[in-house]
Formats: C-alpha cells, sequence, structure tokens
C-alpha cells in the first residue's frame, strides 16, 4: 500500500484540512453514538499537537446541496469535540471560499460538506476551493472512501500535499492483513437478510476463504439450495442456483459453505414469538427460521477457535430478539477467544459486538459499511486510490 501517512508529513504550522467520518446518528440535538467521533480523535489529537492549524469537515444526513438545516448541522458535533478537547471549537458555516483563519494548535469544524454545491458529484471548482484552504490534505473517512466526492476524492488532487489519517492507515493495514497475506486457515462469516445485496461479496471470498459461514436470511436460500424446507422463512428463489453454485465452487477446490443441520424456528416475527429448535430437515411449512440450533453453533464455534484469520459481516440470527441471539451470542464469543486475527464491520455485526460486550476482544472493528464491503468485493476505493496516486506523484517528505 502506497500511500503518504500523516505520521510522516511535517505538520507544524501548516494548515491541514481533514475529512473524517463524523456522520452520527443525532435525536434532538444530542448525540445517540459517538463512536466515529471517538475514532476520528487519534487523527484530530495528532494534529493538534503537532501545532497544525486544523479544519475538520465531514458530511451528516443527506441534506440538498444549497440548503443548510439545523437538523444536518455538524454543530452538535462541534460541541461534543470541544467537550473532550477542553477548549472551544468554532463551527465555520460558510468555508468553501475561505475568508476564515486558524490559530496553530487551534480546531475549527467545517460546516457539513454535502451543504456545499458541488460536493456530492466532485465538481472540480469546488474540489479546487477546498484545496485551496489547506497546505496538507488529510483523508480520514474509510466509512465514505468508496465515494468519489469534492471531499474524499477531488480535494486530493489538487491539495499540497494529500495523506492518509491515522484511523485510515488502521483500516487499510487490518483489512490488508485479512485478506491479502491471510494466516490460515481464512474464515468469513457473512450473515444479513438478503443474498442479493451480499452476492458479490459473497462471490468474491469464495476464492478466498477456506470456509464460508452464511448467516440470516441469506442462510434460508443456501438451505433452499440443499433442498431443504425452510417454510416461512426469508428467501430469495431467484438466487437458489446462485448459492447452489457457490456451495459446488467452493468443494471443487477443498473449500466448504457449512450448512445448518438443526434450527430455531417461530411462526412470526415478534419480541415474544416462543423459540423452538428442531432438526434442519423438520421445518414445518408455517415455521420461519430465525437462528441456527446448538449443534451448528457448536460446528461454526470450532470452526472459528481453529481458524488463523476470521472476517465477520453480519449476525447469523435475529439476534435483536434474545431467544433467537444464541447463535450470534455463541459465535461472538467465539471470536473473542479465538487466538485468529479477526476483522468485524457493518453495522449489525457492531451492534451484536456492543450488545455482547467483545468490542476490546476483537482485532480490528471497521468503522465502515458500504467502503468496508466494497473492499471485501476486491473493488478500488476511489479514496484510496487518488492517495497512491498522490504518493507517487510527490516526493518524500
Amino acid at each position: 500500500m502506497n500511500i503518504i501517512k500523516l505520521t510522516d508529513v511535517d505538520l507544524k504550522h501548516k494548515r491541514v484540512f481533514i475529512r473524517a467520518d463524523l456522520n452520527v446518528p443525532i435525536k434532538d440535538g444530542q448525540i445517540t453514538s459517538d463512536a466515529r467521533i471517538v475514532a476520528s480523535m487519534t487523527t484530530i489529537k495528532h494534529c493538534l499537537d503537532a501545532g497544525a492549524k486544523v479544519m475538520v469537515t465531514s458530511h451528516l444526513g443527506r441534506p440538498t446541496e444549497g440548503q443548510w438545516t439545523e437538523v444536518d448541522s455538524l454543530q452538535p458535533v462541534a460541541n461534543d469535540i470541544a467537550k473532550r478537547l477542553g477548549k472551544p471549537v468554532r463551527l465555520i458555516q460558510d468555508w468553501v471560499n475561505g475568508g476564515f483563519e486558524v490559530a496553530p494548535g487551534e480546531l475549527v469544524i467545517l460546516e457539513n460538506c454535502r451543504f456545499n454545491i458541488g460536493e456530492k458529484k466532485n465538481v472540480e471548482s469546488t474540489a479546487k476551493k477546498y484545496a485551496a484552504l489547506c497546505d496538507i490534505f488529510v483523508m480520514d473517512a474509510f466509512g465514505t472512501a468508496h465515494r468519489a466526492q469534492a471531499s474524499t476524492h477531488g480535494i486530493a488532487k489538487y491539495a499540497p500535499i494529500a495523506a492518509a489519517g491515522i484511523l485510515l492507515t488502521n483500516e487499510l493495514e487490518a483489512l490488508e492483513r485479512a485478506l491479502a497475506n491471510p494466516a490460515r486457515p481464512m474464515v468469513a462469516i457473512v450473515g444479513g437478510s438478503k443474498v442479493s445485496t451480499k452476492l458479490t461479496v459473497l462471490e468474491a471470498l469464495a476464492d478466498k476463504v477456506d470456509q464460508l459461514v452464511v448467516g440470516g436470511g441469506i442462510a434460508n436460500t443456501f438451505l433452499a439450495a440443499v433442498d431443504q424446507n425452510i417454510g416461512k422463512s426469508l428467501c430469495e428463489p431467484d438466487l437458489i442456483p446462485t448459492a447452489r453454485a457457490l456451495i459446488d465452487k467452493m468443494q471443487a477446490r477443498g473449500a466448504n459453505i457449512p450448512i445448518a443441520v438443526d434450527v430455531v424456528v417461530g411462526t412470526q416475527f415478534a419480541a415474544n414469538e416462543p423459540a423452538i429448535t428442531k432438526d434442519a430437515t423438520a421445518v414445518t411449512d408455517a415455521e420461519m427460521i430465525f437462528d441456527i440450533g446448538p449443534n451448528s453453533t457448536k460446528t461454526l464455534v470450532d470452526i472459528i477457535m481453529q481458524a488463523g484469520t476470521v472476517v465477520w459481516n453480519g449476525p447469523v440470527g435475529v439476534f435483536e430478539f434474545d431467544q433467537f441471539g444464541n447463535g450470534t451470542k455463541e459465535i461472538a464469543s467465539a471470536i473473542a477467544k479465538t487466538p485468529a486475527f479477526t476483522l468485524a464491520g457493518g453495522g449489525d455485526t457492531i451492534a451484536a459486538i456492543q450488545k455482547y460486550d467483545i468490542f476490546d476482544k476483537v482485532s480490528y472493528i471497521s468503522t465502515a459499511g458500504g467502503a468496508f464491503l466494497e473492499y471485501l468485493e476486491g473493488k478500488k476505493l476511489p479514496a484510496v486510490d487518488i492517495l497512491e496516486q498522490r504518493a507517487v506523484n510527490q516526493l518524500k517528505i
């Protein structure tokens, strides 16, 4: 990975523009999850400690370009960061054309970049205005690295120096360790409701991993592919042949997709629905599969404990309801205990990690959703690609 790292750049008295991912959930003006702010603080503090003039922007929500709205303002984020730093943090509203000063060791938050006309379409004139504000551009928003926008891609083309922030560098190094040079056996756990949303990920991983564990609604389509009755379970009949082809493809190279031998079912999706454990061959037409059973869970736990690398994206059951959460709970516990290098990402996965309190026991947790999946697919991320191009063209600092 040939990129310029923030930690290799002289920042003293330099104007540093950080594109962070501060897209946090806010309700009634209060931040309900600060995980992305916490993840971004390492880069921000590094720049402040180095005596840089620090500007940070991010997107928040999906505002209409050119229209400021209070609900999508970064003001609550600025307030939160000010408390963390123990000093005032200004929010600059109309910042694209400059007209503001930042002192060495000071941080300002530049209002939601998606308010700016030309941001989402990566308009060259907008990107050049961003670049004119700084001596060094720092990309630290892995969560939006798969989008070529003015604040993630365009500015990196025109800024005097374009570097990867500490969070982005850590994300890329963890992904590279897990995917480019994995310790074997390599296991991927891919859950979720639909095969269609994860199909390219499944196809890419089927070429790489030793065991591909499918969970959630996705697993039902694979059960159907081996001629099991899945009752009223969520399934995509048109993708049953694709699931069968993936099973055959992996078997042909000595790898496999473990199929559940027992399941936990109910007759309706409800928090108080009784859980019934049964053999996977005994599902009736009236039932829905909501989790894997204890024998299937034990098989997956054993696979995880013997792995060299585990990539986890998605739960294996409806873990929001405790009676259908045991499979995901036991997998989380195994991931916490395995000696393997473990990499987890995706919103539902992080929710499971938090519920089962294993946050500090996973080797690396990706803050990204879409970018994490696209990297798993083997796609080139535009924001990373431009950093690599700039690194080739820049003299060693």
